[in-house]
């Protein structure tokens, strides 16, 4: 059996290929029929302050969040991403989002017994030439209200860190540095 981890890190290499259409984690249509669909959107920075790409988030009808991102300049290989508490991305070292999306105080790691948070997702593989897309589903956060509603007062962040996710190790997986950041943003 494959664990979840090399599960997408294996339909991240597979979706790079020439028949990445047919690929589930792979973003599926264009970057404008998303962006019309999408119900909020973050605009990512890197650490120089520089646009690298966008992240759309989509409410799905049982409350669960598709997020689709598209970036380049993107060091190549598997790169952690999450959602972050406040909505700040500060650059260089986006320390103003602060820690992980944790509204039920669970520990880190898609594959923790204890968590994960409500703003871990899987990993991102960026290729040899630095582009990023990718579409991740999580039911740990909401554009709805309440608790795990990632549109609250102080906002969230959407963070990418300079290497994979192990997904168990608390509190950040060994993801390293962030690298990428964008505050997620109500479509208007």
């Amino acid at each position: 059996m494959i664990s979840p981890m090399r599960r997408s890190t294996l339909a991240a290499v597979l979706c790079g290929l020439p028949f990445a259409a047919a690929c589930g984690s792979a973003m599926s249509g264009t970057h404008a029929d998303i962006s019309a669909n999408a119900d909020a959107s973050a605009t990512l920075i890197n650490a120089q302050g520089a646009t690298i790409g966008t992240a759309w988030f989509t409410a799905r009808p049982d409350g669960s969040i598709t997020i689709d991102i598209a970036a380049n300049g993107m060091p190549p290989g598997n790169h952690g991403i999450h959602l972050h508490a406040i909505g700040s991305c500060d650059a260089p070292a986006f320390e103003s989002a602060g820690g992980h999306f944790n509204p039920t105080a669970r520990q880190h790691g898609l594959e923790n017994p204890a968590g994960p948070h409500g703003g871990d997702l899987e990993n991102i593989l960026a290729t040899s030439g630095g582009h990023v897309s990718a579409r991740s589903t999580t039911s740990r956060a909401t554009l709805g209200a309440g608790s795990a509603s990632i549109l609250d007062a102080d906002g969230t962040a959407i963070v990418i860190h300079a290497t994979a996710d192990d997904n168990r190790t608390d509190p950040s997986g060994n993801s390293g540095a962030r690298i990428a950041c964008g505050v997620i943003k109500a479509r208007s």
